[in-house]
């Protein structure tokens, strides 16, 4: 997967079928059902794959069990339905988990392993585990650091688990397999009609600056909480359509929550629920959902929301965490469907929608990372009405997702810092076959360093960097563009005492 090759296909394809705007979970997938179709499709994003809420997640592939309790038994069936087909076509960069939800009360254990039991039925042959009711001891000798006052048991069932980033670089390498071009760093400028309908597209790539115009049958909006921006650009009256959620999580050391299972608390100060999944040698915990008046590609988290996911995961531990704890703080942005009737955003829909302006732009948005295969598949069917295109089925029900690159036993393998284990193999990997071209696409989403701790990648950023210019042939004054653009953004990722400090 090399960018060159796909600037190339660019430069010399008069046409596409398709043009997607957006290189996260949804305009990836979409590129790659288009291209199994036999589609010819293009994927741009204007910074790098993931870059955004795709890269943000809990790690989960899930039914939703907060959305059995408010009775949308059909999202959570399909979502479920949905989670068998993510984990059998990706088995390289997926497994399943066992969760264990603690409960301190003899109705709450019936009332929680009632709802459980239901979970799992409604995945049907789908089903990956068994749900089982667990004593006070087996809660205890799975979860050493739960707080055992008062607890009565749990409940074990089963869900999927993932590294968000690499999926999406498995969805573009997969799409690129099929005969998609997908290149990352390729903003979209503007539209280009004929008789007031979309024909096409401008747009620039912003490592080099150069314009590219390209002529398509129907251009895809697949950009998150930025698809208001794109309708906008095609028509100014537009009125936004995504009512933005916020979600943070917090990583932290494994010593604070020493289980290889994942643990559900079923109810939070707000009525949410919140997780502490096992991830990479680490431990993430979250998620919140606050109302966001603004889109920005690098939300941060606020003190406040720091400290509900503390004091809520506290409540269950008797290993208290403090802000100096954390290792690393993500947020994600989600981008709900906007309701006029409703006042929060945990009631806002989390299905997606695919809509079609009047000049044939077709925006896609909502939905979550466990069914953006059926959110790619409803575009892309959507997709070739509006552009006239022969219909042909939808391929990714059962097709394989590939796996990253082996690296070359040839490589040097030095670890880049003593507390994880990324090498110099990984960070040329990721250049070399994976199109990484900053030191952000290395650090944050090749090999996950900035959301697994920010102080480590800080700490190894300069030797990265000189191994990513010596890969891509730069100057001196790009390092020192680099770092100094990394060392800003990793202040976002670090706990709250670290953010104000100086980092060189």
């Amino acid at each position: 997967m090399k960018r060159s090759q796909q600037l190339e296909k660019i430069k010399t394809t008069t046409r596409w079928d398709m043009v997607v705007i957006g290189g996260g979970a949804t305009g990836l997938g979409t590129a790659l059902d288009a291209a199994s179709r036999g589609y010819k499709v293009l994927c741009i994003e204007k910074y790098d794959f993931s870059k955004g809420t795709s890269s943000r997640s809990t790690k989960l592939i899930h039914g939703g069990v907060r959305y059995l309790e408010q009775g949308n038994i059909a999202m959570v069936r399909d979502a479920l339905f949905e989670r068998w087909f993510f984990l059998k076509n990706a088995p390289q960069e997926t497994r399943t988990i066992s969760f264990i939800l603690p409960v301190y009360s003899w109705w709450r254990w019936l009332y929680y392993g009632f709802g459980l039991k239901l979970y799992d039925t409604l995945s049907g042959k789908y089903s990956i585990g068994k749900t089982e009711f667990l004593s006070a001891a087996k809660v205890k000798e799975a979860i050493p650091e739960i707080k055992t006052e008062k607890l009565k048991g749990g409940i074990r069932y089963w869900d999927g688990q993932f590294d968000d980033s690499r999926i999406c670089l498995s969805l573009a390498r997969t799409a690129i397999s099929k005969g998609a071009t997908v290149i990352n760093h390729m903003s979209a400028e503007s539209f280009t009609y004929c008789d007031h309908k979309i024909d096409g597209l401008v747009m620039q790539d912003l490592l080099s600056g150069e314009h590219h115009k390209v002529k398509a049958g129907v251009v895809i909006n697949a950009t998150g909480v930025f698809a208001d921006y794109i309708m906008h650009m095609d028509n100014k009256e537009h009125h936004n359509i995504v009512a933005p959620s916020q979600g943070i999580h917090i990583v932290v050391d494994k010593k604070f929550y020493n289980s290889d299972e994942a643990m559900l608390i079923p109810r939070t100060s707000d009525g949410r629920v919140l997780f502490a999944v096992p991830w990479n040698g680490c431990v993430i915990i979250g998620t919140t959902d606050e109302k966001a008046d603004y889109t920005d590609e690098e939300p941060q988290a606020g003190s406040d929301e720091i400290k509900f996911v503390l004091d809520n995961f506290n409540k269950y531990t008797s290993r208290h965490l403090s802000p100096v704890d954390i290792k690393s703080v993500y947020v994600g942005l989600r981008p709900l469907v906007r309701s006029n009737k409703l006042l929060h955003t945990a009631d806002l829909i989390r299905d997606h929608t695919v809509l079609v302006s009047k000049s044939g732009l077709v925006t896609v948005t909502g939905g979550k990372w466990t069914t953006y295969r059926k959110m790619a598949r409803d575009t892309v069917s959507k997709a070739t009405r509006v552009a006239g295109l022969p219909f042909r089925r939808c391929r990714t029900r059962n097709l394989q997702l590939q796996a990253g690159p082996v690296a070359d036993p040839g490589l040097p393998a030095d670890i880049l810092h003593k507390d994880h284990p990324f090498t110099t193999a990984d960070v040329i990997m990721a250049v070399r076959e994976d199109m990484a071209c900053t030191l952000e696409d290395v650090l944050a989403r090749r090999i996950r360093l900035l959301f697994l701790d920010a102080e480590a990648a800080v700490q190894c950023a300069p030797g990265v960097c000189r191994i990513i210019q010596q890969e891509l042939g730069h100057e001196d004054e790009w390092v020192a563009t680099q770092l100094n653009a990394f060392y800003e953004l990793a202040k976002k990722y670090l706990p709250l005492p670290m953010q104000n400090r100086e980092i060189s």
